[in-house]
C-alpha cells in the first residue's frame, strides 16, 4: 500500500525524560548539536524500514534481541547510539558489511515498555557519521566512526528560493491530502532552521529507503536541498491528479457507497432471517460448478456470467432469471455419460421377453450394440419406427434403454406447433425457457439416454414457426454435435444421443426430415401373434393391476381369438387389453361379492361380461352377386378389407362414384373404366354397353374417408364383374394399381392388409409380381392358410377373379342384346 505524501505518524514533538514538551529546534540548537563531539566507538542499531535525520525525533519498535541488549545498556549510560539502515531490509540479523555507511548519532530519550510486551524507544537524531571498522559483533555491533563532513552553502537569493519552494510544496500537499493532519503544517511553517526543514521533510516524505539514505549521504546542503524539491514536485502533482480523479467519479462513488451500505443492510437482514445472502448464493454456484466435467469453453463461459451475476443488484427482475440460467447449465449432463451394457446375449433376452414379434426392429438394434462394441464412438442413428396405433413402438424404446442400460426419455410431439418447444426461447423473452430437448436431457441428467420422440408425424406448423423444421438439426447425426438452444446459447453436444421417433404415418412427416432418419416398419399382428402376447403381456399386466393372482382367472387360446374376432378391429392390442381388463374387472367383482365362478373363463362367460359381439365376421366374407369384389385397404390403425360396387342402369354411359372417395380414387375408377371400353371385345363384352348404360360406382361406407392407388385392380374387376355378369370367386381378396395399358403396379401396406384379410377369413389374394418380396418378410406361419397369385397384368387379374358362368337368379336373369328402335339393351 502506498504511503501519503507525508508519513507524520513519526513526527512527533520532542520530548526529554519527564515527558514535557521541546519547542522544534531552532538555529542556535542546530548549531549546537553541529559543535558536539562525536565517539569515536558507537553502538550500531540497525533500522529496517527507515532512515533517521539529524534534529528529527522518531519511535521505534525494537524486536531483535541484540538491538534489546543494546537499548538497555545504553539507557543506563550517555544514551548515545549509532543508528544505520540496513541494505537489503529482508536480512533479520544483517553483518556489519550488510549497513549503509553513512547513519546517523541518535540520542535516547525514552524507553517505553508497550502493552503487547514490545519494547518502544524514542530517538532524536544529532549528526551524521561514517562507519569504518567494526570493534565487536556480539552481543551487538560496535563500530569506531567518524564525523561526516557537510560542504558549507551560501545561503544565497537562489538557495532561499528553493527552500522557499520546498516548504511552500510541502504545504500544499499537506493541503490537498485529507488525511494529513493539519498540524503538521503548522510544525512545518513554524521551523526556522533551513537544514532541519530539509531533514525534517526529508524524513516524512513518502519515500523508499534508498532514497532517502541517498539523502542522508548528500554532503551538499544544495543538492540535497534540490532532490527533495524534485521529489516534492512529483508527489504535488500525483496529488493533484489523484484529487481531480476523485472529484469526477465522487458521484458514482457516493452512489456505489450508498447502495453498498443499504445492500450490506440487507445481507444482514437476510442473514437474520434465515436466507441465503448474494454472496453465498454466488459461492454456492461456484462450489457446483467445480464438480462439473465441462469443456473449457463452457466453464469460461459459466464464469462469464456468474460474474455478471456478480454485478448485478439482487433487487433487479433480471437477478432471478440470471440465477435461473446458472442453475440450467449446472444441472445439465455436459460429457456425463452412463455406461453401455455390450452383453447381446443379454440384450436380446431382454427384448424378446418384453415384445413379441417385431424381429426385424430387435434384430437392428442388435445390430447397433454389436457395432457400438466394435467401435465404442458409434454415432448414435435416428431410428423411425413406423406403424399403426397399439403395436408397441413407444414401449419398444422403453426395452432398448433396458438393453442398453441406458436412461429412458419420451417427448410427446403430438399438437406441438411452436419451434420454441424445440429450441427454446432467447433469454430477453419474459418468461424465456429451454427447449424441450435439453429440458429432458436435463431430466434425464445423462449425455446419452434413449430419446423417444412420439408421434412424430402429428407435428404442426403455423405463424409461430415450424417445430418440423427445427427438428432437422436435433434428427440429422452429421449436425446435432452441435445443437444450439436460444435459451442455452451454447452449443449441445446430441451425437450420443439415441434417438427413437414413432409414426403411424410417413405421408405427413416433412420429407428433409424423413430423410435423416433409418425408417423400420412396425406392423400389425396377426390373431396367432396377439393370442400370444395376450398370453405373455397384456393378462399378467390386467391380474397386477387388479390385484388379482394368477389362480383366479385363466383364458385359453380359443376364449382369446374370441375376443380378437368378435370384440376387436384393430392391427395392435390396445383394445384386446381393454377387453381383457374389462374380463379382469368381471372377475373380480365376483370375488369381492364372495360369488363363485370358474377361473377358466369360456366363451359364454365372456359374452356374459363384454356383451353380444361387436364385430360381425360375416361381414368380411365374398357376396354372390355380380359386381361385388373384396379389396384390401391400408389404414391408420392397421389393414382392413372394402367391399367396391359396381351396378349398371339404363342410361348414355355415366360414370357415378360414391362413398367419399378421394382424387386417386376416382382417378382409377376413370382409368378402369376406359382400359375396359378399350378392351372389351377381349373380355367378351359389346361395346354398344357403355355407350346405354350407365355406370354406379360405390365403396361402402359412405361415412368413412377413402384415397389410394391400391383399389385399381379391384375397381376394375368389379366392372367386369358387372358388365359380364360373371361372379367374383369366393374368399378372395386384391389389391394392386393399374394403368391404361391394364399393366399392375405394386403397392405399400402389404402385411396390414394381408393380416386384414386373414381375420375376413380370405383364402386368396391377388397381387402385383413386385409385392412378392413383401410376403417374404412375414412368417411363413402367420400365412400358411393363405394362397398367393402374383400377376404383371389386367388380363390375369380377370382370369384368376371372375368365375367362368354369368349369375343366374330365379327368374334365370341374364344380360341380352335386345335391339330396340332406340337402341337400348334391356335385362
Amino acid at each position: 500500500m502506498n504511503k501519503e505524501p507525508f508519513d507524520f505518524t513519526q513526527a512527533i514533538p520532542v520530548v526529554n525524560e519527564d515527558t514535557e514538551f521541546f519547542p522544534l529546534m531552532s538555529q542556535e540548537d542546530e548549531d549546537e548539536m553541529n559543535n558536539e563531539q562525536t565517539p569515536e566507538i558507537l553502538s550500531i542499531l540497525p533500522l529496517r524500514n527507515t532512515v533517521l535525520f539529524p534534529g528529527v525525533v522518531i519511535p521505534i519498535t525494537v524486536g531483535r534481541d541484540k538491538s534489546i541488549k543494546l537499548i538497555k545498556d545504553a539507557y543506563k549510560g550517555d544514551r548515545i547510539i549509532g543508528v544505520v539502515s540496513q541494505s537489503d531490509v529482508a536480512i533479520e540479523d544483517p553483518t556489519f558489511d550488510q549497513l549503509h555507511k553513512v547513519g546517523t548519532v541518535a540520542l535516547i530519550i525514552k524507553m517505553l515498555q508497550m502493552p503487547d510486551g514490545s519494547t518502544t524507544v524514542i530517538i532524536q537524531g544529532k549528526k551524521r557519521f561514517r562507519l569504518n571498522q567494526e570493534v565487536q559483533s556480539e552481543p551487538y555491533i560496535k563500530a569506531t566512526v567518524t564525523r561526516f563532513e557537510e560542504d558549507t552553502v551560501k545561503e544565497d537569493k537562489e538557495y532561499k528560493a528553493m527552500v522557499a519552494s520546498i516548504k511552500e510544496m510541502a504545504m500544499q500537499i499537506i493541503h490537498l491530502s485529507p488525511h494529513i493532519p493539519s498540524e503538521a503544517g503548522i510544525a512545518i511553517k513554524n521551523i526556522e532552521s533551513t537544514s532541519f526543514l530539509i531533514n525534517f521533510i526529508s524524513s516524512n516524505m513518502n519515500a523508499e529507503v534508498p532514497v532517502k539514505q541517498q539523502l542522508l549521504e548528500i554532503a551538499n546542503p544544495r543538492d540535497r536541498a534540490k532532490m527533495v524539491l524534485e521529489h516534492l514536485t512529483t508527489e504535488l502533482q500525483m496529488v493533484e491528479l489523484k484529487n481531480q480523479i476523485q472529484s469526477k467519479v465522487r458521484t458514482d462513488l457516493d452512489k456505489q457507497q450508498r447502495d453498498y451500505f443499504l445492500n450490506q443492510q440487507l445481507k444482514t437482514i437476510q442473514e437474520e432471517l434465515g436466507g441465503n445472502t448474494p454472496d453465498l448464493e454466488i459461492e454456492n454456484l461456484k462450489q457446483r460448478a467445480k464438480a462439473k466435467k465441462w469443456s473449457k469453453e463452457v466453464g469460461d463461459h459459466f464464469q462469464k456470467e456468474v460474474e455478471k451475476l456478480a454485478r448485478m443488484n439482487p433487487a433487479a427482475a433480471d437477478y432471478s432469471v440470471q440465477i435461473g440460467y446458472l442453475d440450467l447449465l449446472l444441472e445439465l449432463p455436459w460429457n456425463e455419460f452412463t455406461k453401455d451394457n455390450f452383453d447381446l446375449k443379454r440384450g436380446q433376452r431382454i427384448l424378446d421377453k418384453d415384445h413379441y414379434g417385431l424381429e426385424k426392429v430387435k434384430q437392428r438394434i442388435i445390430e447397433y450394440l454389436a457395432v457400438l462394441k466394435l467401435k465404442k464412438d458409434m454415432k448414435a442413428p435416428i431410428l423411425c419406427l413406423v406403424g399403426p396405433p397399439g403395436v408397441g413402438k413407444t414401449s419398444l424404446g422403453k426395452s432398448i434403454a433396458k438393453a442398453l442400460g441406458r436412461r429412458y426419455v419420451r417427448m410427446a410431439l403430438g399438437g406441438i406447433r411452436d419451434e420454441a418447444e424445440i429450441r427454446g426461447h432467447r433469454k430477453t423473452y419474459i418468461g424465456a425457457m429451454p427447449g424441450r430437448i435439453i429440458q429432458s436431457l436435463k431430466k434425464a441428467g445423462t449425455s446419452n439416454p434413449v430419446f423417444v420422440l412420439d408421434e412424430i408425424d402429428k407435428v404442426g406448423s403455423d405463424f409461430r414457426g415450424d417445430p418440423s423444421s427445427a427438428l432437422l438439426e436435433v434428427l440429422d447425426p452429421e449436425q446435432n454435435n452441435s445443437f444450439y438452444d436460444h435459451y442455452v446459447e451454447m452449443d449441445y453436444d446430441l451425437s450420443n444421443v439415441m434417438f427413437i421417433a414413432t409414426a403411424n404415418s410417413l405421408s405427413t412427416i416433412q420429407p428433409a426430415l424423413l430423410d435423416r432418419m433409418e425408417i423400420i416398419e412396425v406392423n400389425g399382428y396377426t390373431i396367432e401373434e396377439k393370442v400370444e402376447i395376450a398370453k405373455q403381456y397384456l393378462l399378467p399386466k390386467q391380474r397386477e393391476q387388479h390385484g388379482l393372482k394368477a389362480k383366479d382367472i385363466t383364458l385359453k387360446a380359443p376364449v382369446i381369438e374370441k375376443i380378437i374376432e368378435d370384440y376387436t378391429r384393430e392391427s395392435g392390442v390396445r383394445g384386446l387389453e381393454k377387453k381383457i381388463g374389462s374380463l379382469v374387472r368381471g372377475v373380480a367383482t365376483k370375488i369381492a361379492m364372495e360369488q363363485e365362478y370358474n377361473p377358466a373363463l369360456s366363451k359364454a362367460d365372456v359374452e356374459n361380461i363384454l356383451g353380444p359381439h361387436i364385430f360381425d365376421k360375416d361381414l368380411y366374407e365374398g357376396n354372390d352377386v355380380a359386381g361385388v369384389v373384396t379389396g384390401l385397404a391400408w389404414t391408420q390403425v392397421g389393414g382392413d378389407i372394402l367391399f367396391i360396387e359396381a351396378s349398371l342402369s339404363p342410361g348414355k354411359g355415366k360414370l357415378t362414384l360414391t362413398g367419399n372417395l378421394g382424387d386417386v380414387m376416382k382417378e382409377s375408377a376413370t382409368i378402369a373404366l376406359a382400359y375396359l371400353r378399350a378392351h372389351a371385345a377381349d373380355f367378351g363384352i359389346d361395346y354398344q354397353l357403355f355407350d346405354h348404360w350407365d355406370v354406379h360406382i360405390h365403396v361402402p361406407a359412405g361415412a368413412t374417408p377413402k384415397d389410394g392407388p391400391s383399389a385399381g385392380i379391384t375397381m376394375l374387376t368389379a366392372l367386369t364383374s358387372a358388365f359380364t355378369q360373371r361372379k367374383v370367386k369366393e374368399h378372395l381378396a386384391m389389391t394392386g394399381e393399374i394403368t391404361l395399358r391394364g399393366k399392375v403396379l405394386p403397392v405399400g401396406g402389404i402385411k396390414e392388409k394381408i393380416l386384414a384379410a386373414k381375420r375376413a377369413n380370405i383364402k386368396e389374394i391377388i397381387l402385383c409380381k413386385s409385392n412378392r418380396k413383401d410376403i417374404l418378410e412375414i412368417k411363413e406361419s402367420y400365412i400358411k392358410d393363405l394362397t398367393f397369385h402374383y400377376v404383371t397384368e389386367m388380363r390375369e387379374v380377370i382370369e384368376l377373379a371372375l368365375t367362368k358362368h354369368r349369375v343366374k337368379n330365379a327368374q334365370d336373369l341374364s344380360i341380352h342384346f335386345e335391339t330396340t328402335k332406340d337402341s337400348r339393351l334391356a335385362i
